[in-house]
């Protein structure tokens, strides 16, 4: 375009931007309408702060993300790979699979990668000592150690211990970023927490939530109480790292995987400072010897410490023994409630396996228990774990009114596969039975504390107890003991 062309057109813009400005006389009073245009839009420029939190959680991320690492394992085969019929296998430059492949709903099988478990951990020195969760790394026949500077390492598996769930790893390096070490028995539930793993392989993924419960038990993954969050955990978190808002570690993510699936919107931490003294274990001698009691334990409830003769519920109930195990052998038996071990009172029975695991086997343990209305008290040689159970039943309660059961005197075979000798088999449950989670197929071994072998002695013992009853009961080779409330 001609340049003469555009003076007009600049004329006319200038024009429309005075008039726009409010200008009727000139450009030497301008209105104060832009002046105040002019504010808002500076007001609008101002920066947003965060809440103090949401800087914490940044700070957090960017202070601690170096130490956390992504760990690969290549698990130990146990069965060979078995080979598919069709398509038929074939070496990578054969042109068969190519034709084959059209003929098959399925895509070939990579034969070539083998497959791999992934997670995360975090170095709790500088010399590379790695922790993370046991089942990431046990029977893995290669591990590999990723850092956020993309540094790849083989390392090293310097010891495993399933029953608590840590594994301690070694890579070849120094000068390396840790993780500080904080105190889990600070938390309260309600408290803000950060984990910072590797959800479905997105390496240093930072995700926040609360504290739900400080000391929850799940005996199929660790005798370890952990610590319960409102974050979902999943594949590539085992063995990340939950840090608390200043920044200090306070767990290690564990993946509880049920029988019954996956929890959604909870996940779980092993408590840092129970994980420590693992490691200390491992990183002396290879390993960890936890001391072994035998018996399998649940809570104590309001109504069965009524029915035992408590004034309170506190302690662990014994449920049932191992017959060949540490606490038979001392004249323990099912029904003892421990209220002390070297001197230390029981209060809650998910203390018990913790602080009988913390002792060495061969271990001399001296018991302060409740039988038959009296404190009693006995000195137990600890065994060597091998497992950890405990029973795991509901809150017990039971609205007022008929037992509800209906009991069978037991067949002999039904005996032999149970392996007792005396007991009533459950054949319809309902009432206070039901809602204290008695069902059909269950087998009642006592009646608060006396055994019981047909449904005449049954029907005896329960007319000769007062309101609150406790009864032994055996379910799927576990015992476990259900208070109910007669009305």
């Amino acid at each position: 375009m001609p340049y003469a062309q555009w003076i007009p057109i600049l004329v006319t813009a200038c024009a429309m931007t005075v008039s726009s400005a409010g200008c009727s006389a000139g450009l030497s009073r301008p209105s104060p309408a832009p002046d105040f245009a002019l504010a808002s839009v500076a007001a609008k420029a101002q920066p947003l702060t965060a809440p103090g939190f949401v800087n914490k959680f940044s700070a957090l991320v960017q202070q601690n993300g170096p130490a956390v690492v992504n760990i690969s394992s290549i698990p130990k085969e146990q069965i060979a790979n078995a080979q598919s019929l069709w398509p038929p296998a074939a070496s990578e430059h054969d042109p068969f699979p190519q034709f084959f492949r059209q003929f098959s709903r399925h895509p070939l099988p990579d034969t070539s990668t083998p497959p791999r478990n992934v997670g995360s951990g975090f170095i709790i020195r500088p010399d590379g000592y790695i922790l993370t969760d046991a089942r990431l790394v046990a029977d893995a026949t290669e591990v590999e150690v990723k850092l956020t500077d993309r540094c790849e390492f083989k390392a090293s598996v310097v010891g495993v211990d399933r029953p608590s769930g840590i594994a301690l790893l070694k890579i070849d390096a120094n000068g390396l970023p840790t993780v500080t070490i904080g105190k889990p028995s600070d938390m309260k539930s309600g408290q803000w927490v950060v984990a910072i793993g590797a959800p479905y392989g997105f390496k240093n993924s930072a995700t926040a939530g609360i504290v739900s419960n400080t000391a929850r038990l799940l005996p199929q993954e660790t005798y370890i109480p952990l610590i319960q969050t409102d974050m979902t955990a999943t594949t590539g978190d085992e063995g990340a790292p939950l840090f608390n808002l200043n920044g200090e570690t306070i767990g290690i993510t564990l993946i509880a995987r049920p029988p019954e699936g996956a929890f959604e919107g909870i996940s779980f931490a092993i408590p840092i400072d129970a994980a420590m003294r693992i490691e200390q274990q491992l990183l002396l001698h290879g390993r960890a010897e936890h001391g072994h009691l035998g018996v399998t334990i649940q809570d104590v409830t309001w109504p069965l410490a009524q029915s035992f003769g408590l004034k309170k519920p506190v302690g662990a109930l014994i449920s049932s023994l191992d017959r060949n195990g540490p606490a038979a052998r001392s004249g323990l038996r099912s029904g003892d409630i421990i209220l002390q071990l070297n001197g230390t009172d029981i209060n809650d029975s998910s203390q018990l396996p913790v602080a009988v695991a913390d002792l060495r086997p061969g271990t001399s343990a001296h018991l302060q228990y409740w039988r038959d209305h009296g404190l009693h008290e006995t000195v137990v040689v600890l065994g060597a774990m091998r497992d950890t159970m405990l029973a795991s039943i509901g809150s017990g309660a039971a609205t007022p009114g008929r037992l509800g059961l209906t009991v069978r005197r037991l067949t002999p075979d039904e005996k032999h596969r149970a392996e007792v000798s005396s007991g009533v088999r459950v054949e319809q449950s309902a009432g206070p039975a039901a809602v204290a989670g008695i069902l059909p197929g269950d087998i009642v071994l006592q009646v608060n504390h006396e055994p019981v072998s047909d449904p005449a002695q049954f029907r005896q013992r329960i007319s000769g107890a007062r309101n609150m009853i406790a009864l032994l009961v055996l379910r799927d080779g576990q015992q476990m003991f259900v208070p109910l409330d007669l009305g």
